[in-house]
């Protein structure tokens, strides 16, 4: 495998994690994964003049991430086994499709929640329709240890998180363009977000 971006805290490889994950070897999964819900004909934002917006049609098998400690966005639409251990993201207002965010984990702890604005502050250049946060990433990682995989890596909100942490990560994504911008937001000098 050949990545298409790496540092030294992060790997970036361009690809269907399908195919990739049986070679990959990692600690724990945070991802956000399509949710396959077909929000068709939303608007980012919900503001006027934004373009309708086609993505998230198809929802992945996940389950193949389950053999992992995981944190998994969206795990309320996917038939997962029951947790206690739900994380909370409050958008406060939230600007766009729901007012929280739900992910799934089979960590072992009770539930938790943060209050984030939705656009946290760090999002005015939103290049993923479904991008979160940074500082809600980093909260996710707070929950964790070890070398985290992402294998949807979208714009690289979780590799950028990590490395802002000073931790190894690996992400996948499939398609080109938001491998490009990932590759981006990383190059980019990161300052450390653990104190």
């Amino acid at each position: 495998m050949i990545p298409y971006y790496t540092d030294d805290y992060v790997t970036l490889y361009h690809g269907d994690c399908r195919e990739l994950l049986p070679s990959i070897e990692a600690d724990v999964v945070v991802t956000d994964p399509p949710y396959g819900i077909g929000t068709h004909g939303m608007r980012l934002g919900n503001r006027v003049g934004t373009p309708l917006l086609r993505f998230d049609d198809v929802a992945p098998d996940i389950e193949p991430l389950l053999a992992w400690p995981c944190i998994i966005w969206g795990g309320n639409y996917f038939p997962l086994p029951v947790s206690r251990a739900w994380l909370v993201w409050n958008k406060r207002r939230g600007l766009s499709f729901a007012e929280a965010e739900l992910a799934w984990t089979n960590l072992d702890q009770p539930v938790r929640a943060i209050t984030v604005d939705e656009n946290g502050g760090t999002m005015h250049d939103r290049s993923h329709p479904t991008q979160k946060p940074l500082r809600v990433m980093v909260w996710c990682l707070g929950f964790t240890s070890g070398t985290v995989l992402d294998p949807f890596a979208g714009s690289g909100s979780t590799l950028v998180a990590a490395k802002s942490l000073n931790r190894k990560a690996i992400g996948i994504e499939i398609e080109e363009r938001y491998c490009e911008v990932a590759a981006n937001r990383l190059r980019q000098e990161v300052l450390g977000l653990a104190g």
